[in-house]
């Protein structure tokens, strides 16, 4: 057991509580924006799907080789919704949602002739 883990330093929000069904929530834990992504680990060589798990913060299958024609490789597809067919394959990645604005838009009156020109707001 390392002493990071005893003493809960730089301990990360996991987004445990946000729901599953919700593809984007505000963790009501550390208040960030969370958004819910899906994905299947099916085998490159059968296209098989197969049980996944995350290490590493990586989606990898569970098993080093699949169960129906022995391969090594998989493929990672991310789908949209969850429905009841893959239910059993599908794992979720919780990511944190940059909400910065990059764009913006300015607007201005030119200053008239006279001194005391008092410019009002655009609509």
């Amino acid at each position: 057991m390392q002493w990071s883990n005893i003493f809960n330093i730089n301990k990360k929000c996991t987004h445990d509580k946000v729901p599953l069904d919700q593809d984007i929530y505000y963790c009501p834990d550390c208040g960030e924006l969370v958004e819910n992504q899906w994905f299947l680990v099916r085998c490159a060589c059968c296209g098989m799907k197969e049980v996944a798990t995350v290490r590493n913060g990586e989606v990898v299958p569970l098993e080093n080789f699949c169960h129906n024609c022995g391969g090594k490789g998989y493929t990672v597809e991310r789908i949209e919704k969850l429905d009841c067919v893959n239910i059993n394959y599908a794992i979720v990645l919780r990511e944190i949602v940059n909400n910065e604005i990059n764009e913006y838009t300015q607007s201005w009156v030119e200053a008239m002739q006279t001194t005391n020109y008092i410019p009002k707001l655009l609509k």
